[in-house]
Order: structure tokens, then sequence, then C-alpha cells
């Protein structure tokens, strides 16, 4: 589905746009026509399946603006995941004119937090133990909320939140909306949804490890200081046509942006300090092929839908490994063949360990390729194009037209060579 397909306001459709999503993911596509109905829900998807623009949305639908009071309060385990989550709110919510969205964590001070919400705010974003806090310094009323968020329920569950979670809760309206989302669903968290939720939709979506037998993965043995030097070399080799490179920090998508730039490679950049305008035109150079390398973080990366990427790189390996396959599964779209490659300095390594033991993937270790190999590699990939297209094409014609124009002084080989030469030159 396009969310253009949704019932919801043009300004949130705007902004959708604006962050480059066009398709809606299977939990998105799921979970919004249910959620904009009001109704209670259970969702099961691992981090990374668009979740959050799926109780975003219908959040933000519900929203009265006029009101400065708390409409909806989202718990999530980490303060890194409050600051997401209400990122991302603030970026579907860009064009609501005065809305106001507040994260409040533990780590940072509570004085702070106390002024905004004094002002007033519509969303709170919040770890159970901080929200718990303002409740209890009464800076936090729960009487008007709406709607509440458990993100990642399972995880605030092993960190020990369980009663945090159930006294926020019972602070709340009996008859609000209460929308569950977590990676796994044990007991604990059946119990809460049946004491909490009334009759709650079920959607669980599948794990995103299916895509990864289309992918071929190679990793690369490097070292920071020839890291990019090894990429380019890569990107030569195999004739990368459309490529999604991934660093861990905004800082090296910068640097990496630049160093290729400066050999000369179509490169930009999209990280989460771009504004939604500047992303939106970069993600529209990579559609139309105007740029030929994307690199980016993986929360900038969210919502990408481009079906011919042909190789995901991992400039850095990242730290956790669920977010491997998120990367990898870029390429390898509607049908097409896809490379996976991964740069390993001794730093990554132990990463690269973790994401092996964790999804038993493939992962053949390849070395950087000599210049004299580059050459080899890309005279493999054309004749491999060759060879299928003589096992699946009609030639018929084609073999008359060369039959006709063939002399005796000329060989077939000799004429493959020369074709092979003028493809390779241009």
């Amino acid at each position: 589905m396009n969310f253009d397909d949704f019932n919801i306001s043009d300004n949130i459709k705007k902004a959708i746009k604006e962050m480059g999503f066009e398709k809606t993911t299977p939990i998105q596509e799921m979970a919004i026509p249910a959620a904009l109905k009001g109704q209670d829900i259970i969702g099961q998807a691992q981090t990374g399946s668009g979740k959050t623009v799926a109780f975003v949305i219908p959040i933000l639908e519900k929203v009265f603006i006029p009101d400065r009071s708390p409409q909806a309060i989202i718990l999530c385990p980490t303060r890194e995941l409050c600051i997401q989550v209400a990122g991302e709110i603030e970026k579907v919510g860009s064009n609501i004119k005065k809305l106001k969205v507040l994260a409040v964590y533990g780590g940072q001070p509570i004085g702070k937090q106390l002024r905004v919400l004094n002002k007033g705010v519509h969303i709170v974003v919040g770890t159970p133990g901080r929200v718990i806090d303002h409740i209890e310094r009464g800076s936090l009323d729960l009487i008007g909320i709406e709607s509440v968020v458990l993100d990642e329920a399972d995880e605030m569950l092993d960190m020990g939140f369980r009663e945090d979670i159930e006294r926020i809760l019972r602070n709340t309206p009996h008859q609000r909306q209460t929308l569950l989302f977590s990676a796994t669903m044990p007991d604990e968290i059946k119990r809460i949804a049946k004491m909490y939720q009334k009759k709650p939709k079920f959607i669980k979506i599948a794990s995103t490890k299916k895509t990864i037998p289309k992918i071929t993965q190679y990793s690369f043995k490097t070292d920071e200081k020839h890291k990019v030097e090894d990429m380019a070399r890569l990107i030569d080799a195999y004739d990368v046509k459309l490529s999604l490179i991934f660093c861990n920090t905004k800082k090296r998508v910068d640097y990496v942006v630049r160093q290729l730039k400066s050999r000369g490679y179509k490169a930009d950049a999209l990280h989460g300090d771009m504004t939604q305008k500047v992303r939106y035109k970069v993600m529209n150079k990579f559609r139309n092929g105007n740029i030929s390398i994307l690199v980016a973080t993986d929360v900038a990366a969210r919502g990408i839908d481009v079906d011919n990427i042909s190789v995901v790189i991992n400039f850095d390996v990242p730290q956790n490994p669920e977010y491997y396959i998120h990367r990898i599964g870029r390429t390898a779209r509607a049908g097409n063949k896809g490379y996976a490659f991964t740069l390993v300095s001794s730093y990554d390594a132990p990463y690269l360990v973790n994401i092996k033991k964790n999804y038993k993937v493939k992962i053949t270790q390849k070395s950087i390729p000599t210049l004299r190999e580059v050459e080899d590699i890309k005279n493999k990939l054309v004749l491999d194009e060759v060879k299928s297209i003589i096992r699946n094409e009609d030639l018929d014609d084609y073999i008359k037209v060369i039959r006709k124009n063939s002399s005796s002084g000329e060989d077939c080989v000799e004429m493959a060579a020369a074709l092979l030469k003028m493809v390779r030159q241009n």
C-alpha cells in the first residue's frame, strides 16, 4: 500500500512524503487502519519493521491542538528510543502547527522537563521510571490521555519495569486506546494485554530473515586506514550501478560522502541532521539515478524502498545484529539479484561474529581485489550475463546477422573478444 491510500490528513501525508517514505511496511499496512478506528492492538514485530510510524499516525490524527494537556503517552525502555520516537513524531507531525512533543527520561535534568510540561504538551514519550517521577511530583496529569503505547514491551519487562507500567496504565482513563508492540510475546505480556486492553487486534509480522537467501553476502578484511580505498575498489570491480552504504554515525556518513566525491563518484548523504526537505531531494536524486551511491545511517534509511539497489555495503558493521538484516534487505527487491558487502576492520570483527551467531547467515570471506583482479571480475560479470542470455533468450535473429557479416578471416572467439572490449570501454 501507499500512504496515500489511508484516510489520513493531507499534512501528515505531506510529511511522510518529505521523509522519503512511499510504500507501507506490513505492520503499517495492518495496524494503521485498525488504530484509526480506535481499536486496541497487539503488534508482534521486530525492531526496524516501521512500527513507530504505525502508531504515530493514528495518534497525530486524534490530537486536538487547542488542548495543551497530554493526550497520548508512549512508554519506551531506553532514553535512546525515547529520543528516537519523539523525533519521529516531530517529523510526521512537522506540518501540524503548534504541536508539542516532549521526551522524558532519566539522565536529563528534570527541571527542563518540568518547565516544558508546565507550558503544555500534547504527546509525552518517556521511560517508565521518569514518567512515574513526574506523576508523583504532580507535573504529569494523565487524566486527558486518549492513547497509550507500550513500545518494545518485552524489553521494558526484561528491565524490570512491569510494576511501573501497570501503575501508569492505572493512572490513565479506562476508555483510552492501548497499543502494545513487542518483538516477542512472553506470558507476562499476554497477562498485561488481557488486563489492560479491550478486545485487541493481534498482528504478527514474520521475521525479515526470509529475505536473506536471495542475497549474496561477502565480507572483506580491511583496516580503518584503507577502508574507503578498498570500498572504492569493490564498487569498481563489481560494476555497481546503484548502491546503499551504511555507516554507524552521522559523522561517518559525511566523511564517506566527502571521500567518495573526491574520487569522482556520484554520492550523497542521508542522516538525521538534514532537514526533511533536503532528505526528500536526496531520495529523489537516488531514485532518478542522478546519484548512484547513497550513504546513510540506519535510522535515516528507514522507509527506503528502491527496487533496483544492486549492492548494500556495510562501511561499518552494525553493533546490533538485527540492523544487519534490515540493511541487506534493501537489495534483492522485486525478484532482482543483490549483493551485500561488509568491510571488516579489527574493531568490527566481534560484531560480525555476533551477526553470524545470531542469524546463521552465510557470509563468504573474500580478499579485496587487486587492480588486475578488478579487471578479471568486470570481464567475468559481463560474460556471466552473456551466458545467461544464451540460456534464456531467443538469439536466432542475432546469429543470422553474425553469420551474414562474418568473413572467413575472423573466427567467433575474436568477434566475441572484440564485443567484450566494446562493452567494457563504453
